[in-house]
């Protein structure tokens, strides 16, 4: 599975204005969604026809993450799934939208792993932790130092491709590395021992996954992005409910490719929000429970490690008023 590779530095950057834009005329929303349970989730309501008796004509186009990316910034797409901190790479890479709905947060399944001996990020200090530099789990090894009393001057980081991670950490030449699952996983398997010393679980709010929207198509097409908006708190239930459970791990499952014992796995690492939740999200304010407050920190690492150059305008890239419309 290809599970969330954040914070892309090749996205399409100066698009052409006059390229194609499917969400001034069309009336059937495109949306592009990829392999993360908190928009996998959307494929229960495709499967189950709410978004029809919602009255929401709307296209899911699957693609791998980055692909998705790529596809809104060539106004592809009339939204994209992704992530706040993505969706400022993109805005500021030409092609802006705005965050409607956070379905999640990552709540375990992007971590660090370290070697067997090592218990807990201050056995980190003055060793060597492989990340990939500038993606959203480079952010995730620092909220971790910074939490241990440390800071990245007390690590030596090595520059790795996240999906060669778990090679990286069995060939024994780093103590740790930052990565998502699935590497994650496969590091903590293929290197009896290892064990998460720190993950997204202990930074809930660190990584937002969102619905981010064509200005346009918000303009064009309000009524039937409110009513896709009112849909997903009857997809989280039934998610949750005991007894529904199984029947929407099935549908996700299927859609990814797994088993529905793997999938829930993945499940567990992800906080999915309810509408409710995200009344209290969208509410502006500093620190991670406000989705102002921890797109404020993506937006700062996003520039220190110049993935972009010029500091975004975090509030315009959220739009609250679909969320507080909700009863």
């Amino acid at each position: 599975m290809h599970l969330l590779p954040f914070l892309r530095k090749t996205l399409f950057a100066g698009v052409c204005a006059a390229a194609t834009l499917t969400s001034a005329s069309a009336a059937t929303l495109k949306i592009g969604y990829s392999d993360w349970p908190g928009w996998v989730a959307w494929q229960v309501a495709i499967d189950k026809g709410w978004l029809k008796e919602a009255g929401v004509d709307a296209d899911f186009q699957w693609f791998d993450y980055s692909a998705s990316l790529d596809a809104f910034s060539a106004h592809k797409l009339d939204a994209v799934m992704a992530t706040n901190g993505d969706a400022l790479v993109t805005g500021a890479n030409g092609h802006k939208g705005e965050m409607i709905l956070a379905t999640d947060y990552s709540d375990g399944n992007d971590m660090v792993v370290a070697q067997p001996g090592i218990t807990d990020m201050k056995g980190l200090k003055g060793k060597s932790v492989a990340v990939e530099e500038g993606l959203v789990d480079h952010l995730l090894l620092l909220t971790g130092l910074e939490k241990a009393g440390l800071s990245e001057k007390d690590v030596k980081l090595v520059n790795t491709k996240t999906n060669e991670t778990p090679q990286v950490l069995a060939s024994g030449e780093v103590a740790a590395v930052a990565a998502w699952q699935p590497n994650a996983g496969q590091a903590l398997h293929m290197v009896p021992g290892a064990r998460p010393v720190f993950t997204s679980h202990e930074a809930p709010g660190l990584i937002y996954d969102t619905i981010v929207v064509d200005p346009q198509s918000l303009h064009d097409n309000r009524e039937q992005w409110q009513k896709l908006v009112g849909v997903w708190d009857h997809v989280v239930s039934y998610i949750k409910d005991p007894k529904t459970q199984p029947d929407a791990l099935r549908i996700m499952a299927t859609r990814t490719g797994v088993s529905p014992d793997a999938y829930k796995r993945f499940l567990k690492g992800t906080h999915l929000l309810t509408v409710a939740d995200d009344k209290a999200v969208f509410t502006k304010k500093e620190g991670l429970d406000s989705l102002y407050g921890s797109s404020s920190v993506s937006d700062s690492f996003n520039v220190r490690y110049s993935v972009y150059k010029t500091p975004q305008n975090v509030d315009s890239y959220i739009d609250p008023s679909f969320v507080a419309a909700v009863k």
